[in-house]
Parts: C-alpha cells; structure tokens; sequence
C-alpha cells in the first residue's frame, strides 16, 4: 500500500480541472474547506427548490418559487432614477409581473421581446395585491426549458460561490465518480437497504425530492456510515497495534481483594462489580489492556481502581496511580491507605516534594519490590524511577494526559496494562468517536449512602441572603465552596473578580474563614490555600474554577456558583459533586443574573431536575453540539462532512462493531473487501490508518 490508488486520481486532482472553476473561484471554494474534487463530493446539497413546471402561478401559494410559461406582453421602464423596471406577462390564467432594479432596457428587450413565449423561473410574491417575480432565476426560450431542473438541490455558499458555479462543478465531479468495490459487510448492506457507494454519490448530488436530503435517506445514510466506518477502522488499527504489542497476563488470586471487599461497610454496586471483573479479564489476557473507566462524579471509581492494582499486586507485580496534580495525588493516597491497610500491602506517595534521602529510599524499595503500589505525579516518569516489575498504570482525568506520557509509562514495564479514569461522563455516541481505540467500562450506579444533592437557582439580587445561610452553615461548623465567574474580558480578569468576592465575603464572615485560590497564583500559594481548606483551618473557599477535578473535602456542604448561566452544563455538575461527599445533607446554589437566555434557562433547569452525569452529557450534546462539548481544536474528534455523531450515534455503534469485526477475520486488510476499506480509508483521508497498514 505505497500510495494513493490510480482508481481515487481524479477524485484528487485540482479544483481548476472541474468545469467553470478559474484560479481566483479555487480561491473561495477554500472557505468551504473544499480543495480538491474530492471534498465537492462530500459536500452534500442543504436543501432544495421545487421547480416543476406549473400551469399558472395561481396554483402556488404565495410566496414561492414558481416555474410558469408565459407570454410577453409591455414593458414599462422606470419613471425616475432608481425605479424599478416592469414586464407585464400572462401565464394559462393570470397576468404578473417581472420585475428588474438597476435594469438596462435595451438588453431586456433582447431576453424578453414582446408577444413572445418565455419560460420563467423564480420567487413570486404579493405586492400592492399584485403578483410579482423580481429578477427571475432562469429565463428561457420554450425550447431550451428543459434545461431547469425540476428539482434544484441547494448547497451551502461563501463568498464568490454562487448555486450556478457550484452545481456546475459538481456535475463536473459526478463525472469524475468512480466504481469502487464494497467494504460495507454483505448483510448489513441488505439489511439497511443501501445502494452502491457510486450510486449513493450520484443520487445525493441529484435529489428528485425534499425527503432526498434527510439523513436517513438510504443514499445519504450509507454516505454517512463509510465515514464512520473509516473512522472507526482507524481507531480500531490503533487498538490492534496496541494490542499486538506483547502483554503480560497478570492473574489476580483475590488473596487481597477480599480483605478489602470484607472490611467495606458496604456491598459494591452493580456496576462496580462488573467493572472490576471487565478490567481483571484484560489484565489476565496476554495482550496489553487499554481501558477507560468511565464514572460519574461519585460513582466510585476509587475502588474499582484499587481492585485493580491489587489484582496486579496478586499477580506478583507491581502498580502505579498517576494523578494530574500533587494535591489530586495526595488525595488519591489518603483515601487509599486505609483501604492498603485492609489489603495488607504496602503503598507509598512520590511527587516532586520528596527530596534527599527521603526520595533515594523510596526508589530503592520500589525497585526492589517492597513498595506494591505507588501513588504519584508525573514525577514518576523521572528517568532514576525504576519499578521492580510495573503491571498496571491507573491514569486519572484522561484530558489532561498526553498518549505520548501513557506510552512513557509503557516504557516502566514490560507491557503495562493501562486503565484511565475519567469523572466526566461522555454520551455514547462521542465515546465511540474519540476513544474507540479503548475498551469502555462504565460506572452507571452511585454506591449506596451517597446523599443527593439539593439544587436550587437564586437571582444575584438576593446575595445577601445566600451570605447569611453561609454564616450559619459555618457556624455548625461546616464549610462551603464559592465558585466566582469565567469574566468576559472587557469587564475585569478572573482574578479580580475572584479577589473582590474574597475581600467582600472576608468582610461579611470574618478575616480567616474565608480562603482563595485562583488560576494566576503561584502552585504553591495555591496549594496552601487548598490544603488549609482540606485541614478545615478555613471554611469558605473562594476560587475559580480550578476546584473542579478532584477535590475532597467531605466536610463541605455547600457549593455557590455565581453567575452559573455563564458555565457550561458539564462544569456545573463537576462542580456540583464537590459537595455531597460527606454524610451531611448537601445544597448546590445556582446564582444567576436575570434576563436568562433561552439556552441558559434550559441548562440551569436540567441541573434541577438531575444529578445524572450520563443524562446532563446527554443534554449538554444536544445544547453545544460535538465539537463544542470537547473542544473540537484539542479533543481529536473527527470532523464529519455528511455523518452527524449526535443524531446518529447508532450508526456509529454499528460501524464500530462492523470495523472490529473486519479487523478481526482479516487484521492486514488483505481479503477482496479487506482492499476494499484500504480504497476507503485512502478516499476518506485517513492517513494515521494508512500508516498503521502499511507499517503493520
């Protein structure tokens, strides 16, 4: 597979070869990330205007496009200067008129000569009682009329690229279309009823009707598929080669989880229980795990991970959880030391603090083996930091961890099993898109005893009230989190709005309840900050949003968002689960600022209504839309010309399971519909596929 196929060639040459594109209209076509004829094939038409021939215009209702025959009867130049110029013409049943602005009468006269027949196409509307067609779209003599199309599909424009020049080039490119050999699986093709890949093209490109441009056209559909398909066969050569890699199968004895799961106070929900024996599964297999641990905000992630690390502990090796920040880290360690007591092994914490002596014997007892399980920053990646023999490398929140530090951590062991925990819930459908090369487990249930939360929204006029309930909530001797607002940057940074309400609130509640961290400060003001919070020496935190991952403070019970209509869904319900922790009765207070936009109404109410990561992921796709929700610029998620990953995510689940099973029975592509999704991944673009198969 050295390069692109001779069949693709004319899908892949200039723009300026297509009929009617010049240099300069190559130019704008770019605005519609359209570069070669390739890209005008997947650039489907939007919509589409009826313009079957019509006996009179009386038969539309107005206004409409309307196509007529008529004939020409006087023509009434203007009166004065920037007057319109009027055509009186009668179709089978009605008189109207043509109307032109800016006209020259000399060359109307030529068009449209008097007692002659035209056929005339164009938007009709009432004006002054008076039908009326202004600058008509298409005249022409009877003879020719058949050149209009009965159904125009309309495509999506910019700037110096009209309908005429694009339907143009694209009938030029249909010319171009070649037969290619199926990929799609022989059943599932029948099933959906789809045509052929050149036949789907065509008929997008030529709609007879408006039902022609839906999505769940069969034509459109099967379109939509192959760049799914594409996109998932990608993803799925990326797990293979992950997998092909040498694993160690590391067999868990239960010898420690039981203790663990004995001293719980509580039994494992469904889901973790499930969870925990996917991820045993993979790590007993002699290929390297790539898991994602998908888990909404308390849904116990923690033991399932720590399940895990045991499991590799069992086996006679060695784990590592990684953390994005020290205090993340910190944290992860204090909730696990007594859960490591109940187990009987021995863990340790390294971050960037541990210096000296202190550090040398820490790595002399990891690389012996004393150390089973180790807690770290990314300080573990140190080139002095060897592991006896590393298993399983837990890595938390997934967007924050490069690939290139988990294939470092791969380099710490033979073959790392890597599971990664991430506590923002992801729809279906975007799950499949970015980590199709993973294996997902969810973590859909919360553990028993986790309190809701009481969500309510509060207009930022009654502030002083949401100030007095703080008094008396600290008072009891509970602790409360104020997240300040993202500011727009024509008013004042982040941070002076951070420290204006620390300075008003230290005012209301007295000088050291009130602590402040927020994202200009220095990571070791920032760190004291949060730990005097954690140790509970102040009771109000004052932050920006930099609490949203991780923190655990049991003891605090309430979370003030001001200005909540200016976050997205998903940071609100991150920092909502701040709170809730402990066994206290929790309150989440939305403040917001009237007048709500429709959208922020919408989302402040659905954060009533739920605490359900999954169902608020959901909404929240359906708000922003795909690329909005990740980020599109970092999120690595594909960008769809035809597919639509939220209103089609079944198609999505279904071209993943058909590309894993391609990939299954035919790993190098080599069978006849093998070289068949090689033609397609070289059609779609897929370059990191087409690496993949011609390295592989």
């Amino acid at each position: 597979m050295s390069g692109r196929p001779e069949i693709l060639f004319p899908l892949f040459t200039a723009l300026t070869e297509l009929d009617g594109i010049g240099p300069k209209t190559a130019k704008n076509f770019e605005h519609l990330r359209i570069e070669k004829p390739r890209d005008l094939l997947f650039t489907l038409p939007q919509s589409g205007i009826d313009r079957a021939l019509k006996e009179s215009v009386q038969d539309a209702i107005l206004p409409d496009v309307v196509t007529v025959e008529v004939e020409i009867g006087m023509h009434v130049p203007p009166r004065s200067r920037g007057r319109p110029y009027h055509i009186h013409v009668t179709d089978k049943t009605l008189e109207f008129r043509l109307i032109f602005f800016h006209a020259h009468g000399d060359y109307l006269k030529k068009q449209l000569p008097t007692g002659q027949r035209r056929v005339v196409s164009g938007r009709v509307e009432i004006f002054d009682g008076q039908a009326q067609m202004v600058h008509p779209d298409y005249i022409m003599t009877v003879d020719e009329a058949s050149e209009i199309p009965a159904f125009e599909p309309i495509y999506p424009l910019t700037q110096g690229v009209t309908q005429r020049v694009i339907h143009k080039a694209a009938k030029s490119t249909l010319t171009r279309v070649p037969a290619l050999s199926e990929w799609i699986d022989p059943s599932q093709k029948a099933k959906a009823n789809w045509p052929d890949w050149d036949d789907a093209i065509r008929a997008a490109h030529t709609p007879q009707k408006l039902s022609d441009i839906t999505a769940t056209d069969p034509q459109r559909e099967r379109l939509a598929y192959d760049e799914f398909f594409a996109h998932q066969l990608t993803l799925g050569l990326a797990r293979a080669r992950v997998r092909a890699k040498q694993g160690v199968s590391s067999q868990a004895t239960g010898v420690h989880q039981s203790r663990v799961l004995a001293a719980l106070p509580y039994a494992p929900t469904g889901a973790q229980t499930r969870a925990i024996s996917e991820i045993a599964e993979d790590m007993a297999a002699p290929i390297r795990m790539n898991r994602l641990l998908q888990g909404d905000v308390g849904a116990g992630k923690t033991l399932v991970a720590f399940m895990a690390l045991l499991g590799a502990v069992e086996a006679g090796g060695q784990g590592v959880m990684m953390a994005p920040t020290e205090i993340l880290a910190r944290q992860h360690h204090e909730s696990l030391v007594p859960l490591a007591a109940d187990a009987g092994v021995v863990l340790q914490l390294l971050t960037g603090r541990d210096k000296g002596s202190e550090r040398s014997a820490k790595l002399k007892a990891l690389a012996s083996g004393e150390i089973h399980i180790l807690v770290g920053t990314h300080a573990v990646f140190q080139k002095d930091v060897e592991f006896n023999d590393l298993r399983l490398a837990v890595v938390d929140e997934q967007h924050r961890f490069g690939v290139n530090q988990r294939s470092e951590l791969g380099a710490k062991g033979r073959a790392v099993d890597v599971l990664v925990m991430t506590a923002t819930p992801i729809p279906r459908s975007l799950s499949l898109a970015q980590y199709g090369d993973m294996d997902i487990s969810v973590l859909d249930e919360k553990p028993p005893g986790r309190k809701a939360i009481a969500t309510a929204t509060v207009s930022t006029g009654r502030i002083d009230e949401v100030v007095q309930k703080l008094r008396g909530v600290i008072s009891e001797g509970r602790q409360a989190y104020w997240v300040c607002p993202l500011v727009e940057e024509s008013e004042l940074s982040d941070k002076t709005a951070a420290e204006d309400r620390f300075k008003r609130l230290r005012a209301a509640l007295g000088e050291d309840v009130v602590g402040l961290v927020h994202g200009q400060m220095p990571p070791a003001e920032k760190d004291a900050a949060m730990a005097k919070f954690v140790a509970g020496e102040t009771s109000v935190l004052v932050a920006t949003t930099v609490i949203e991952v991780g923190v655990n403070v049991p003891n605090a019970t309430i979370m003030v968002i001001e200005r909540a209509e200016t976050f997205g869904l998903a940071q609100l319900h991150q920092l909502r689960g701040r709170v809730g922790r402990g066994d206290a009765a929790s309150t989440c207070l939305l403040l917001f600022q009237d007048p709500l936009s429709e959208t922020a109404k919408r989302r402040l109410n659905i954060m009533r209504e739920t605490e359900d990561g999954f169902r608020i992921s959901e909404e929240d796709l359906a708000i922003r839309g795909a690329g909005d929700l990740i980020g599109t610029a970092q999120s690595g998620l594909p960008r769809f010309r035809i597919a639509d990953i939220e209103s089609q995510a079944s198609l999505m689940s279904i071209a993943q399971s058909d590309a894993r099973k391609l990939l299954a029975d035919d790993p190098s592509l080599t069978s006849p519909r093998g070289q068949a999704a090689r033609v397609l991944l070289w059609l779609m673009e897929q370059d990191k596929a087409i690496r993949l198969i011609s390295v592989g």
